[in-house]
């Protein structure tokens, strides 16, 4: 009768068991250990650099398992991805940055692209980190008013091009600015257009933003800015 519990026990618990969103292993967590360690290996030393005289912050680098974790969020549906990802750039951020009250709005996406594909994995992102750090969260202090291309396949300059009066304010801030600083928050930072483009809709808005965080940016960005030893 113990033998016949035990194995039960043991069923139960493999049954009731999710399986890991990048191998399919069945696993009690978001992922399995053997991804879990995969993704830590991705996570940078230092997170911060500029661009510009913009600040970001940027949890990981953009390669491996890191990015194939952020292609199975954004493309394969699998957005519970985003809560531990969240989490991690929460623990870094609070880790590394001095106390400030901000607060965070997602990078939007077009109402077309966002319809497509059912949620906005930046706005899944920066749930899970304000959740995790208590900052306020704004999903709508911006709207993006232009269905852009894909960036991926451009040049700096074209991707500047790309995305030029791509926002507009959001229904949140029209209706009342923020009190504090903005801190914009995507899931991948690579040229810096889509931010850039983000403040410049803000800032001559009259509304003050403090920086960008972001779960990846390939490490190159930070290897070659000079001014990465500077504090956000």
């Amino acid at each position: 009768m113990p033998n016949r519990t035990l194995n039960l026990q043991g069923l139960l618990k493999l049954f009731l068991q999710s399986h890991c969103p990048l191998c399919q292993r069945p696993t009690p967590q978001e992922f399995c250990q053997d991804c879990h360690r995969q993704l830590q290996r991705c996570k940078l030393t230092n997170h911060h650099y500029f661009q510009q005289e913009l600040p970001v912050f940027a949890w990981g680098d953009y390669r491996g398992t890191l990015k194939s974790a952020i292609a199975a969020l954004k493309y394969n549906n699998q957005h519970q991805i985003a809560k531990p990802l969240g989490q991690w750039l929460a623990q870094a951020w609070l880790t590394s940055q001095p106390d400030k009250k901000l607060v965070v709005v997602p990078v939007p996406l077009h109402a077309d692209k966002l319809k497509k594909r059912g949620y906005n994995q930046a706005e899944l992102l920066a749930e899970s980190f304000c959740d995790f750090t208590g900052f306020a969260l704004r999903s709508h202090g911006l709207k993006r008013i232009k269905a852009t291309e894909a960036q991926f396949s451009l040049s700096a300059s074209e991707r500047e091009q790309n995305l030029a009066t791509a926002f507009s304010l959001g229904t949140e801030f029209q209706r009342q600015r923020p009190k504090y600083r903005v801190l914009l928050l995507d899931d991948i930072y690579t040229t810096g257009a889509t931010v850039r483009s983000a403040v410049q809709t803000l800032q001559k808005q009259g509304i003050s933003v403090y920086g960008a965080v972001a779960i990846a940016a390939p490490s190159r960005n930070i290897l070659n800015d000079k001014s990465e030893n500077k504090v956000m």
